[in-house]
């Protein structure tokens, strides 16, 4: 079908280099073989971030269950989907790729519950404001380090196509169709989630792929978990029996979601679904929200969710002493040593400070000065928004244990 080849983000779109501009110029590797997308891609795929997805939560809180879905295996699903709508469309795969495996990289420990407590947090001492996409291109920008051939930790430095998907990855899909903004902006002018279009087709491409990807699943999950009950099924057995699709199964519903997506979308309509499929997917959609996301196990995990972070939060937060404050830390890891030491580890790689030497093997961005208190919440709500569920478990256990 190819529709929308000659929009894709290729040498010779208009958008071409402003898609592919890094913040620092990038160094060349000898005999690089990898466009700028798929050095992306590998770059996100070697990160830190990357590795912590698969103990982070998706739905439900740090499963025992290995079949459980993570977020490392939504990130993937979105990556498979992504990748056969542009295929098929003929828009650029690498993109979606690098996009698809980098856009959910700043989501907290505990998933949109552990977000929403970040974000009060955030909203009560900072007075800004925290969601997962802005909090991904923080990570992708400051946070994420990798060594270079010279073994000097830098700073990820994606192309600007890659970090205006990730950051515009969310927001529901109320419309009929996306189309991509023309606008080359500023990706932290952002200020709400879901506010803009992505900047290119394959960012609207990743957006609606990310709603397809999780809404079977999900289901499936909740089965498995003994979550919905025989009357629940069989009102969701009549959702389905109004369209196409006769049985649940995560990979059936995935597919006639793709091929109707790629049936109906063109450059001058937008990536869209049919009539027909924008209403199965609201009423899958209503469907989760109602009896698994709002479920009274999953209530009650939020709360003990809501206590974990806060208990690390505070615990930090109290220790706070100016240009005394590495020295403060120190003496708490007389009491609580693997927070103390995991924090004060994670400071030394963004504070002036508290570097190990003077020629360091540090080249990246300097974010905080500890003899400011809004510097130092912020390196409190960086350290918490990268920890899994399991570690936040961890350290929460320590503080609690005598």
């Amino acid at each position: 079908m190819k529709k929308f080849q000659h929009v894709a983000i290729k040498p010779g779109n208009p958008k071409w280099k402003e898609s592919i501009t890094r913040q620092i110029p990038i160094e060349t590797k000898p005999g690089e073989i990898r466009t700028d997308f798929t050095r992306d891609y590998n770059r996100i795929l070697h990160c830190t971030a990357y590795r912590r997805l698969k103990h982070k939560t998706q739905v439900f809180f740090s499963p025992k269950d290995d079949t459980i879905c993570t977020r490392i295996e939504h990130v993937n699903h979105v990556t498979a989907v992504s990748y056969t709508i542009s295929e098929n469309l003929g828009l650029n795969t690498e993109l979606t790729n690098a996009i698809a495996i980098g856009h959910d990289l700043g989501h907290a420990p505990f998933g949109h519950s552990g977000e929403r407590i970040l974000k009060k947090i955030v909203e009560n001492e900072l007075h800004e404001t925290f969601w997962h996409e802005r909090n991904s291109l923080r990570m992708i920008d400051k946070i994420e380090l990798l060594e270079n051939a010279s073994a000097k930790l830098l700073n990820l430095n994606l192309t600007y196509a890659v970090r205006d998907g990730i950051v515009s990855h969310c927001g529901e899909v109320d419309e009929h169709s996306i189309m991509p903004r023309n606008e080359n902006i500023d990706l932290y002018e952002i200020l709400e989630p879901g506010s803009l279009s992505p900047y290119t087709w394959e960012g609207c491409v990743v957006k609606i792929s990310d709603k397809i990807s999780y809404l079977g699943r999900d289901i499936e999950d909740a089965l498995r978990m003994n979550i919905l009950n025989d009357e629940q099924l069989s009102e969701f057995r009549d959702i389905l029996g109004h369209s196409k699709i006769k049985h649940l199964n995560n990979t059936t519903l995935m597919h006639n979601f793709v091929v109707d997506l790629c049936e109906h979308s063109s450059p001058k309509e937008g990536i869209k679904l049919s009539d027909e499929f924008v209403t199965l997917m609201d009423e899958i959609k209503d469907f989760n929200y109602k009896y698994i996301y709002k479920h009274k196990r999953l209530n009650n995990y939020v709360k003990y969710a809501d206590l974990i972070i806060n208990t690390i939060y505070e615990t930090l937060s109290e220790l706070y002493s100016g240009d005394k404050t590495p020295e403060s830390i120190e003496k708490s890891a007389r009491i609580h040593p693997k927070l103390s030491t995991a924090f004060l580890r994670w400071l030394k790689y963004y504070t002036l400070q508290l570097r190990w030497e003077k020629d360091s093997k540090f080249g990246n961005e300097i974010l905080y000065d500890l003899t400011k208190r809004e510097d130092y919440i912020q390196a409190i709500v960086d350290f918490i928004a990268s920890l899994t569920d399991r570690v936040a478990i961890e350290l929460f256990e320590e503080l609690t244990t005598f």
